[in-house]
């Protein structure tokens, strides 16, 4: 395939302004290798220093997949299943109403177990990272029922039940970092040893990633890598204004949930790797089973994105995409691999940001499409929605502080205000609706209402369900 370089790196470069991203780092392989590179804009502004392709950036939740594929592996050896309920490695965990067996490994991955949106994730960083002093986060430490800083909390605190259950296992996706923070620690247990030490002997070493490392405070990165080549976290303070500093988010009983840290050459090789369903430069990392466990025909290829073990797969284009993002403080990122041989990862060191707007371009250039092309699954339609009185409500969300999607009539159409912005619900289809700003037209997250006898109970926010109030 011909490719443009200079026109990638003019799109990138437009779309990484457009965004304001302080730093970003890209990088693209194929059959033939690295495809292209690049470091953008700054790790430090105060201290003037560049990102380049060797910055170690946070990863966040593109970890999870980490975790999913060390699942598969010890799967395909015969170590554990993904069937096996999850009481045969935590006896006390049970889902209020739900029968243990239902509750397997495998739904846990997928985000299926039915368990809700949860607070735990956000109290264990708001209570155990050092030098964070917003008025939400001391709202957080307040509410904590205690440290969150052991697995043994967030099982009780989920057994308890507090919340209702979604349905029965495998009914409803709703992301869950609850149930990739149990899954670190069956990893723990079948595999005999930290799921910190099974992912560096058995994929970060055999992958060649010499700059990742799966840890909590970047310490043990920094010593690891020595050379300082490490980005700063980056944040809007309530004014606007760009400040940053090297507070990593700390959240110990997730740490295969969100606490790898990376460049992205090193995740782009890994990428590559599961493309190419399990080899990396003609030597045989992960065996072909643990790749289809993850992620193979039993998760039929369709255009609408389904999630698997660890990541999101579909189709673009007519080729398959499995990729998934991350968000913490300080990190936006995004990365993925494309059928046949190719690994994209893209790397911000800002918070809040939709790093997808810039591997999309990655995907494009890949897959020979127009660079600016938008990969939204689903499109307004320009027809309305013949029921919209079923959808009207006030849906709660209980993610770290509590989160209000209402949904009400306004001038002939059917509007949301969540996250302290309104937005027009343009239908889709189904019962899916783009919420769209309506001075700008820019599209932000993706609804879909689930209605039972004449009403909706539930909406699904982006990827959280939100239950109506």
């Amino acid at each position: 395939m011909q490719r443009d370089i200079s026109a990638l790196e003019k799109a990138l470069q437009k779309r990484i302004e457009e965004m304001k991203l302080p730093g970003v780092s890209v990088c693209i392989r194929g059959p033939e290798g690295v495809i292209y590179q690049k470091g953008f804009g700054k790790r430090s502004i105060e201290q003037d220093l560049d990102v380049t392709p060797d910055t170690v950036f946070g990863i966040a939740s593109m970890s999870k997949s980490f975790t999913a594929l060390a699942c598969c592996m010890l799967t395909a050896e015969g170590r554990m299943s993904l069937e096996d309920p999850i009481t045969k490695y935590f006896p006390s965990l049970h889902l209020p109403g739900v029968p243990d067996e239902l509750v397997t490994i495998r739904q846990l991955g997928l985000h299926r177990a039915g368990i809700p949106p949860m607070e735990p994730l956000e109290w264990s960083i708001a209570v155990n990272t050092p030098g964070r002093k917003s008025a939400d986060e001391e709202r957080l430490r307040k509410e904590s029922p205690n440290a969150m800083n052991t697995i043994e909390q967030i099982a009780d605190y989920i057994a308890e039940g507090r919340y209702q259950t979604l349905g029965e296992p495998g009914e409803y996706m709703s992301y869950s970092n609850e149930a990739y923070a149990i899954l670190s620690y069956v990893v723990d247990q079948a595999a005999g040893i930290p799921l910190e030490q099974f992912l560096m002997e058995r994929i970060f070493k055999p992958l060649g990633m010499t700059r990742t490392i799966l840890d909590q405070d970047c310490s043990e990165l920094k010593a690891m890598v020595g050379d300082g080549n490490v980005t700063r976290l980056f944040e809007e303070d309530d004014d606007g204004k760009l400040v940053e500093d090297d507070s990593w988010s700390v959240l110990p009983p997730f740490r295969g949930c969100a606490c790898i840290k990376s460049t992205a050459p090193d995740m782009a090789r890994y990428y590559q790797m599961l493309s190419n369903r399990g080899m990396f430069e003609g030597k045989r990392i992960v065996a072909e089973e643990a790749i289809d466990l993850m992620f193979g025909p039993e998760y039929p290829l369709r255009r609408k994105p389904f999630n698997v073990m660890g990541l999101k797969k579909r189709e673009i284009a007519g080729k398959m995409v499995c990729d998934h993002g991350g968000g913490l403080h300080g990190v936006s990122t995004h990365g993925g691999l494309v059928e046949g041989g190719y690994g994209i990862a893209v790397l911000s060191n800002k918070s809040n940001e939709d790093a997808e707007l810039v591997q999309w371009i990655c995907y494009n250039f890949v897959l020979g499409q127009d660079l600016e092309q938008e990969l939204y699954w689903c499109r307004p339609c320009g027809k309305a929605f013949s029921a919209p009185e079923m959808l009207y409500g006030d849906y709660v969300g209980h993610e770290g502080l509590v989160a209000h999607a209402l949904v009400y009539p306004k001038d002939g159409k059917l509007w949301v205000r969540a996250y302290d912005e309104e937005r027009v619900l343009e239908y889709c289809e189904g019962t899916v609706f783009a919420a769209v700003d309506p001075k700008t037209g820019k599209r932000s997250d993706t609804y879909r209402f689930f209605i039972h006898d004449g009403h909706a109970w539930g909406v699904k926010v982006g990827t959280r369900v939100f239950r109506r109030a």
